[in-house]
């Protein structure tokens, strides 16, 4: 089964694709995971991605996609894959069915001002990476688990935040719409706890196969 996870960022994509992944024994590959592990060791793809991800852009089109299409093909997603944070645009989506079907289209859907809240709240470790939010630890400066000191993402930051939802609505929701008339949307309420959505996702691909 091929499936693209789609949602705004912070929607819980991250957490979702990987249940999804072990429940259905498919690769999950996330574009935002490839960029981070290229920034980290600090390659050429790292430094290009870096100067618009740092800005709250999408990165162009023609790098995602060149990376995508050498992923699929490779023996791991023989038997299908989950791409998560691809596609984004609608070109991207046009340039993703020239080269395989797309089976189901997942939307986590989810009130953008509930989504700003999540993100700005957001601390990440800077030594073991464990993140939290603020509303959910007492002291919002220290590492419950090595007590590491917790910053904020750059891309965390209020104004990248505000930047990173308005590509999303500018670029990536149309998707919604595009996948809706191809009929295979399904639309998942994403403000309901981890398990919840995922009992929903389940479900609705339960339908999907019969």
């Amino acid at each position: 089964m091929n499936i693209v996870l789609l949602g705004a960022p912070g929607s819980g994509k991250g957490t979702q694709a990987y249940k999804i992944k072990e429940y259905l024994k498919i690769p999950h590959i996330s574009t935002g995971d490839i960029f981070r592990q290229n920034i980290k060791e600090n390659t050429e793809l790292g430094k290009l991605a870096k100067v618009f991800i740092d800005k709250g852009e999408l990165v162009p089109d023609e790098i995602v996609v060149k990376i995508i299409k050498n992923r699929i093909k490779e023996k791991d997603c023989i038997n299908g894959y989950l791409l998560d944070g691809f596609p984004r645009t609608f070109n991207q989506a046009e340039e993703l069915d020239k080269v395989t079907k797309i089976d189901n289209a997942i939307y986590l859907d989810i009130d953008l001002n509930l989504l700003f809240k999540r993100l700005t709240g957001r601390r990440v470790c800077c030594e073991c990476r464990e993140s939290y939010h603020i509303d959910n630890i007492a002291d919002k400066s220290v590492c419950i688990k090595c007590s590491g000191v917790l910053i904020i993402r750059e891309d965390d930051a209020e104004e990248t935040v505000k930047s990173r939802l308005k590509v999303y609505e500018s670029s990536t929701k149309p998707l919604i719409e595009y996948y809706r008339q191809k009929n295979i949307l399904l639309n998942i309420c994403a403000s309901k706890t981890i398990d919840g959505v995922f009992n929903d996702i389940k479900k609705h691909l339960a339908r999907r196969k019969r």
